[in-house]
């Protein structure tokens, strides 16, 4: 099973590699949804020795990214390849119904040997997520991470479990949103999914 621990500091990552994360997820302003973090806390948490995942993501609000906003996304995404990062977080919709493919492509081509999460910004679409999922997969992304477009994760458990099957190992299925040592098995048991993302997840206050 992974853990990755959603971490806005150094302490925060210092704290989730001393209690056992598998990695984390690094972002800053956490209460608007995320923005990439400053690049000193990237160098910093890098050196750390926990494999970090950078997200990307230039502002808050809507998934519908500019060129200009893209290219800058694009650059961090370089920076954090250079730093050693293990992945990069990355999301864009051209609408509710449509991924910006174009942007995905543009926002991966620099990322070297990292590995890609695609965010959340799939649970603010509509449709069919499984078309949406292999349109994730044909990207190049390794990742999904999900709530089953509900608020949290065990309320969309099932969708969850839908998309584990669907994805048949081709991309990892990370339950997010809600996640805690509290309904860690039982989401494990209703979605079949073996990576779980969640602020509280190693965290010393939660033992």
């Amino acid at each position: 099973m992974i853990l990755e621990r959603c971490c806005t500091s150094l302490e925060e990552v210092l704290e989730a590699k001393q209690n056992g994360a598998s990695r984390v997820e690094l972002c800053t302003r956490i209460d608007v949804g995320g923005f990439t973090p400053e690049r000193e806390l990237i160098k910093e948490a890098v050196a750390s020795g926990i494999p970090v995942n950078v997200l990307i993501r230039e502002r808050e609000g809507d998934f519908f990214f500019s060129r200009e906003e893209v290219e800058t996304m694009a650059d961090d995404v370089r920076f954090c390849r250079d730093c050693g990062a293990n992945a990069v977080v990355v999301g864009a919709l051209r609408s509710p119904l449509e991924i910006d493919s174009d942007a995905i492509r543009l926002l991966l081509a620099g990322r070297g040997g990292m590995k890609a999460t695609f965010h959340r910004a799939f649970d603010r679409m509509e449709g069919d997520p499984f078309s949406a999922l292999e349109e994730i997969i044909s990207l190049g992304c390794d990742t999904l991470l999900t709530s089953g477009r509900r608020p949290t994760a065990l309320q969309g458990a099932e969708l969850i479990r839908q998309l584990v099957v669907h994805a048949r190992g081709r991309i990892a299925i990370l339950a997010g949103s809600g996640v805690c040592p509290e309904n860690l098995e039982e989401l494990r048991s209703r979605t079949g999914a073996d990576e779980f993302h969640g602020t509280r997840l190693c965290c010393p206050k939660c033992k």
